[in-house]
């Protein structure tokens, strides 16, 4: 299974070099306009997520055979990769500091982050390298995401994942995207996997992130005052998935110590 992790991760990354030109440029310190704090988990600890999310969670929706193995999720805004390594102990019961030889065979991750700083960082600090693939993408650019995410599900004959991460993010697509980019967002991962696990943000942290930019003497992102869509944006969520893109809400796990619902879907 090394051999195929490494066959994995070449493939990925020289699709990855193909697209370089198409990088995005090193942002203003502090400013992370698109959500790529430096330190983020310091301040939303995965272990709040993670006390909320039953451990047995994919054994459950994906009951395993010869056929199904691995597993196969992918992880949108990953940042430095805290999270997706949390989750993916958490999901394998994999105790700290513990390795397990064999879980490359039982779960993948394609971890994304539209930071190259972020996504280095993810791939040197990795105690996973087997079953964790870290890559920059803007996730929002069709050719880039279109050409690594094929990259990767091909290397298991797959077309979709199995399951989608997309923890904090959906504020950052739509304060830079707009509501029409926020509902292309979901429809590309709605497209993309057949069970997604969302944390929206509500209304207050858009507010916050406007307040921040401009502390800074930045311009304020380009869409706020003009989004349509706003208020409640947990409906929101989750009136777009499962009345435009064709997913149902299959539970609402509770809420994290920072007032964020974390709601599973899935395809229909």
């Amino acid at each position: 299974m090394r051999l195929m992790a490494a066959s994995t991760k070449q493939k990925v990354g020289d699709v990855e070099e193909a697209l370089a030109e198409e990088k995005p440029r090193i942002l203003e310190p502090g400013a992370a306009p698109f959500g790529n704090f430096p330190h983020y988990s310091r301040f939303h600890p995965p272990e709040q997520r993670l006390r909320l999310l039953p451990p047995e969670l994919l054994l459950r929706l994906f009951p395993q055979g010869p056929e199904t193995k691995p597993i196969l999720g992918l992880d949108v805004g990953c940042n430095s990769g805290d999270l997706s390594v949390a989750l993916y102990k958490h999901f394998l019961s994999l105790p700290d500091g513990e390795t397990w030889s064999d879980a490359s065979t039982e779960l993948r991750l394609l971890c994304c982050d539209i930071d190259p700083v972020l996504v280095e960082r993810a791939e040197k600090e990795c105690p996973y390298p087997d079953a964790l693939t870290f890559i920059t993408l803007d996730f929002m650019n069709q050719r880039s995401r279109k050409a690594l995410l094929s990259s990767f599900l091909s290397q298991f004959g797959r077309s979709v994942f199995d399951i989608g991460f997309c923890m904090s993010i959906t504020m950052w697509i739509h304060l830079n995207h707009g509501d029409h980019g926020l509902w292309e967002f979901l429809a590309h991962l709605s497209s993309l996997c057949r069970y997604l696990l969302v944390e929206p943000q509500p209304w207050k942290c858009y507010r916050a992130a406007a307040r921040r930019l401009r502390k800074l003497g930045l311009h304020d992102f380009d869409h706020f005052h003009s989004l349509a869509i706003r208020g409640d944006m947990t409906s929101q969520i989750v009136k777009i998935l499962t009345q435009d893109h064709g997913m149902e809400l299959v539970c609402c796990f509770g809420n994290t110590s920072w007032d964020r619902s974390l709601l599973l879907f899935r395809a229909k």
